[in-house]
């Protein structure tokens, strides 16, 4: 599969993610959460921009867990829950966030909430 944007094609796998995290940006991550049909709001690019600060300092997606501390420093405890997190990403953490901000596919189940 394939995103293009103007006259630039991006390679994703068989589900969306990017095969190429360097090729991400905040159009593609539009183009991305469109196809998810998440509409981008703070809160959700709060996260997506966590995951992308987290991968470029550590080359590692955050766990949900670290996601959830940061979202409580940000936000405050009531935005600090699983539950939350399945409202901003219904589909989960590992498979929208982590997707929408241009991380290839998470191999580990703790991503997810």
């Amino acid at each position: 599969m394939t995103i293009q944007i103007g006259g630039t094609i991006l390679d994703t796998d068989e589900e969306g993610f990017l095969l190429d995290p360097a090729q991400w940006n905040r159009e593609v991550a539009e183009i991305i959460a469109r196809s998810e049909r998440i509409e981008m709001d703070a809160t959700r690019w709060a996260v997506v921009d966590f995951v992308r600060e987290h991968f470029e300092s550590r080359q590692t997606v955050p766990e949900a867990r670290t996601v959830l501390k940061e979202l409580k420093t940000r936000f405050g405890p009531q935005r600090a829950t699983r539950k939350y997190m399945h409202e901003l990403f219904p589909y989960g953490y590992g498979q929208q966030a982590s997707k929408i901000a241009g991380m290839r596919k998470p191999h580990k189940l703790m991503l997810d909430v």
